[in-house]
């Protein structure tokens, strides 16, 4: 469904006064503060109980059995942690704003179901086996969907339900192809059930350096599409009448999410309502200005992700639950409630 934006809410989006921009500037310095906190937590909080000492120790001075475990294993996973987190944060909000829907997320526009076709396609047909190897198929994967959406949706002429459809039709066709590869391939079904789940696991300097310039572009082109994304919520003649190119902001919109998206799930897998729930809760003190929306969601997105993280360490010891599985758990109540709220629900 999609919702247009009240008057009183858009008139948000007209600068703020000084004091609210004070306000949510302060608000921002403490989500920072919060995402170092949760981001030290990772570090010294894992599967293996190390005290601080040994964690600080291993950090800093041991190459040996600590340094492994904290510096390889931890330090390797917040990291990555951090930047995924950070992407799906960012898409979604861009994607909400794009298509004008509350409730769009990567996998609206079929992005998740390209990655995941990618790897399926990689394991069953390629014989590809390891995950630096999955990182460049599902990549491919993602942007190929992205691209395909953007040209059935319109290309120049793309609308919010032209891609919002566009995006399910192959969402449908790619996940029908899916189950039947891995029906028919037992040893692709039992390689990409790890992958599918979403984890921050498999971590390693390799796999960040592959997806760190990806993600890095796509930051900086969504944070810089925040005007003019602001523009086009409003609706089409609104946006024309303020001078917006609708063609342009919404392909480079649509190239930042498919980027940022891609190069995530391509890292972790595809990981649920991160970029879903944190817009919303972002938009519910932050307003629609996408000006703030965008460098909160950037923030608070990866305390999510490394929160449940942790905690997904913490509740199974000596294993752990994949992260995939904790924000599913946390996230469907706590989107339940968001909905529910008539002004959260609104763009």
């Amino acid at each position: 469904m999609l919702v247009d934006s009240p008057p009183e809410q858009r008139a948000e989006t007209a600068p703020a006064p000084p004091n609210r921009r004070a306000i949510r500037a302060l608000g921002l310095l403490v989500s920072l503060a919060i995402l170092l906190l949760v981001a030290l937590a990772s570090i010294a909080i894992g599967a293996k109980e190390l005290p601080l000492d040994q964690v600080w120790h291993g950090l800093f001075h041991d190459t040996g059995t600590y340094g492994d475990v904290v510096v390889d294993a931890r330090l390797s996973r917040t990291v990555l942690g951090l930047l995924a987190g950070a992407a799906l944060g960012l898409s979604g909000a861009v994607l909400q704003a794009l298509t004008r829907n509350p409730l769009a997320d990567p996998g609206l526009l079929g992005i998740n179901a390209g990655a995941s076709a990618a790897v399926v396609t990689a394991i069953t047909y390629f014989g590809v086996s390891t995950l630096n190897g999955y990182v460049w198929f599902a990549f491919l994967g993602a942007a190929a969907v992205g691209a395909l959406v953007w040209f059935l949706g319109g290309s120049r002429g793309a609308t919010p339900v032209r891609l919002a459809l566009a995006g399910t039709a192959i969402s449908a066709a790619l996940y029908g192809y899916l189950q039947a590869v891995m029906i028919t391939d037992d040893a692709a079904l039992n390689k990409l059930r790890f992958w599918t789940v979403g984890s921050l696991a498999s971590a390693s300097d390799s796999t960040i350096a592959q997806v760190l310039p990806f993600l890095a572009a796509g930051t900086l082109l969504a944070l810089g599409l925040a005007r003019p994304l602001n523009a086009v919520a409003m609706g089409d003649d609104t946006a024309r009448a303020l001078g917006a190119n609708l063609g342009r902001t919404r392909a480079l919109a649509m190239l930042a999410a498919t980027v940022l998206c891609g190069a995530a799930t391509a890292a972790c897998g595809p990981i649920a309502f991160v970029g879903l729930m944190v817009p919303h809760v972002v938009r519910s003190f932050t307003g629609p200005d996408l000006r703030w929306i965008l460098p909160y969601a950037t923030v608070l997105s990866p305390v999510l992700l490394l929160g449940a993280d942790v905690v997904g360490r913490i509740v199974a010891r000596p294993a752990e639950l994949q992260v995939g599985i904790v924000t599913a758990i946390i996230g469907g109540p706590v989107f339940i409630l968001l909905v529910r709220r008539r002004r959260t629900a609104q763009l």
